[in-house]
Parts: structure tokens; sequence; C-alpha cells
């Protein structure tokens, strides 16, 4: 099948039933016009809106937020496997925030910390999902690819507002499928799980990752596709990050790269597959000091990337521009100085993840740090927040990095302190 592309305001319309000449009747406007809304070029007109909310079964509320992530749209797109197993890839995207300043789009701490006893009680519930209303696969795929992509693009205020139901929905239509309906619903499950450990993980709730990691294991096997479990296993890594446990780490990335098929000519997502476990193991070895363990990954990741484009695969991405951003990291780990100079030589393409774009600057801003460049890593640190706002303000390193910028500079300027304000670093 196909890839078919969607925004939040197309998947809306689908979930309501209507074509785009069904609404535009409704509506008394031009299919196109439905068109150029769903595609973000335009947005409804204020006396449209209260028509096309009523349309689309929504509040008007929902609707302003459903068009304002229209206006960053995913190029993601979903694939049906003929086993019934699912794949999220395509070219990751990116999106630039407001002009008129990032406090817009950072976290709300409120929303999110509020939304992770629903998410707990969802996930006790699991097997007993709470009655509802439930869509078909398709509609809840389209739902899907939106939470991959918010994932990636760091939007997790509205993962937080939407996976607390959003999970328990897919588990009642994988109750309701035969024995393929209850794969397809597995997979989408496993990318809800991990969708929902990007906000856990994020945000401090180590015990929730932890199981959201293990349901996510659970639901790929169910799934019964070998590289959605690959993906797990690239996850599960972030676990044992948090525990310092790297020899575990890197036993499991290992474990998990042998289980990959490679039989014959690989697939483009068995590849990808592969090399971000390499690539991951790579990292583990860097932080463990292991120099040439993390060469030998590396090797084996640029072996892989070269058979690839940069994309999104089973919710990874990966290719030649996220494996320069992973070797930024080891080099970083590993204290290589000529090798982060290589890197720095290189920037980020806008069209990556933008919580990959805002890892590549944290990772950068360190090295700069540790070679005395302290102005060099203050440009890091507001790149990483103009890429990824929600992910750098959270991210603990930009903490430590701007805690180390205040403590060395005798008088530092309005931006730094804004910037450690901002980023709640002291």
């Amino acid at each position: 099948m196909a890839g078919r592309s969607s925004t939040p305001l197309f998947g809306a319309r689908l979930s309501a039933g209507y074509s785009q000449e069904k609404l535009a009747a409704k509506l008394g406007v031009e299919r196109s016009t439905v068109g150029r809304w769903e595609r973000g070029v335009q947005s409804p007109q204020p006396w449209q809106r209260r028509a096309l909310a009523a349309a689309l079964q929504v509040s008007l509320d929902e609707l302003d937020d459903l068009l304002h992530r229209t206006l960053r749209p995913s190029s993601l797109s979903l694939q049906d496997k003929p086993d019934g197993t699912l794949l999220v890839t395509g070219p990751a995207v990116s999106w630039q925030p407001p002009e008129d300043g990032e406090s817009s789009i950072a976290p709300d701490l409120d929303v999110i910390h509020a939304a992770i006893p629903r998410l707990r009680r969802a996930l006790d519930s699991l097997d007993l999902p709470d009655d509802g209303p439930t869509r078909s696969l398709a509609d809840l795929r389209l739902d899907i690819v939106r939470a991959s992509d918010d994932r990636l693009q760091s939007r997790y205020v509205d993962l937080a507002r939407r996976l607390p139901s959003l999970i328990p929905e897919i588990a009642r239509a994988g109750q309701l499928g035969d024995a393929i309906g209850r794969r397809q619903a597995a997979s989408l499950l496993t990318l809800a799980l991990r969708a929902a450990d990007g906000v856990a993980f994020k945000f401090g709730y180590l015990d929730l990752s932890a199981r959201l990691i293990d349901l996510m294991r659970s639901a790929a096997q169910v799934a019964e596709d070998p590289l959605l479990q690959a993906t797990v296993a690239y996850v599960r890594t972030e676990a044992f990050f948090a525990t310092g446990d790297l020899d575990t780490a890197a036993r499991a990335l290992d474990l998990a790269a042998d289980q990959v098929p490679t039989r014959g000519a690989l697939s483009a997502t068995a590849a990808a597959a592969l090399g971000a476990l390499h690539m991951r193991a790579a990292v583990v070895a860097g932080r463990a000091g292991k120099a040439d363990a993390a060469s030998d990954h590396l090797r084996e990741a640029r072996r892989a990337a070269h058979a690839v484009s940069e994309g999104v695969y089973r919710g990874t991405a990966f290719g030649p521009s996220s494996l320069r951003i992973h070797e930024l990291a080891v080099a970083v780990e590993l204290r290589d100085p000529r090798g982060v100079q290589r890197a720095a030589d290189w920037a980020p393409p806008p069209e990556l993840p933008a919580e990959r774009r805002s890892h590549y600057y944290i990772d950068l801003a360190r090295a700069q740090l540790d070679l005395g460049h302290r102005q060099d890593a203050y440009v890091c640190l507001q790149a990483a927040r103009r890429a990824a706002p929600e992910h750098a303000r959270t991210h603990p390193q930009v903490r430590q990095s701007l805690s180390a910028l205040l403590r060395t500079h005798s008088a530092p300027s309005s931006g730094l302190l804004d910037l450690a304000a901002w980023a709640r670093a002291r």
C-alpha cells in the first residue's frame, strides 16, 4: 500500500467520516479550500470555525489546537506490510518556533504532570480497557503517525493531552479484531507506548518509563515483528543509561542486533534497524570509555547508513545525518577533540527531527565547554532551544552546561541569564 501523508486536521476529518467533498458541501466552501486548510497553507475564517468544529465533533478549543498543529505538517507516512504489521516511515520534518517568543511552546508542566495519573490508569487497565467509542485501525493509524511525529518533534504537551485516551482505544481495537487485527493493533500500541515513554522519561518519571518499556516489549511480541522488537531494544537502553548499567545496555543491544533478520539482501527498514542498534551501542561504548568497541559499532552503523536514505523507520530516525550526530555523541563521551572538531564542521539539516537536532547542539555545547569555548557553548545551547524548546528545557545536560557557564562567568550576559532562568538552571 502506498504511504499516506497526514496532518491533524486531515485525521480529524477522516475520524468524523467525511471526504473532502462532503465536508466542503456541508460547510458551503470549495473542496480545494478544505485541502488548503488540511495542508496548513490557509486557516478557516473565524465565522467558518463554529460550523467546522460541529462537523468534526470537536470543541472550538480543540479545533484551534488542530489548526495550530496542522500548521506544522508531518511528512511521516504509514505503510501496511503484507503480514499485517505497521511501518511508520518517511523523511523527518521540522518546524520553526513563532517569532513572538518561545514561551508560547515551552512545556506546560501542569498539563504534563496532570496527565501522568491518567496515563498510569490507562496502563493499569490495558487488558481491561474502559468501554468507549473505538475507531477503525485505519483511523487509529493516523493518530499514531501524529503521536510519532509529536515525539520526534518534542511536542510533549500535545502527547500528554492525547495519549491517556488513545492507548485504551487501541487496546479496545485489539480485543475486537481477528488474529491479523490483533497484530496490527499491537504494532500501533507499541508505537503509542513509545510516544508515552518519550514524555515519561523526559520529565523524570523513570518508574513509569521502565513500565512502558516492559509493555512495549510485550506488545511488540504480539505484533510478531522482529524489527519492531529491535526498536524496543533501542528504546530500552535509556533505562540502563539512567542507572549507569552500561554493560547490560551493551549486551541488550548486541543481542537485539543478532536477532535482526539478515538473510539475503536487507530491506531498508531492516538495515535501518540494524544501523540504529549499532549507532546506540557506539554511544554506550563511548560512555564506558571503550574506544575500540565504539569504533567497531560506528563502522557497522556507517555500513547500514550507506544503504538507506535519512528517514524514520519503525519510529526511529536513522540515516547518514543521524549517524553524524551520534558520531559527535561518541566523540564527546570519549573526550576526543579531533572527533568533536569533525562533527563541529557540520550542521544538522533542518529536515531532521527537532529532538535529534537539539541533541546535536546539546552534545556540542558539552564539548565546547570541555575545550574552554564558553561563548560557543552558549551559542550551541541557544541553537538547541530553537530546534526543540520542549526538549532542551527538560534536558539535564542543558541545565548542567548552563550551571557551568554561570559559575565561570564573573558577569554573565543578560542572554545567558535569561536562558538559565528559562531552563531553571542554577
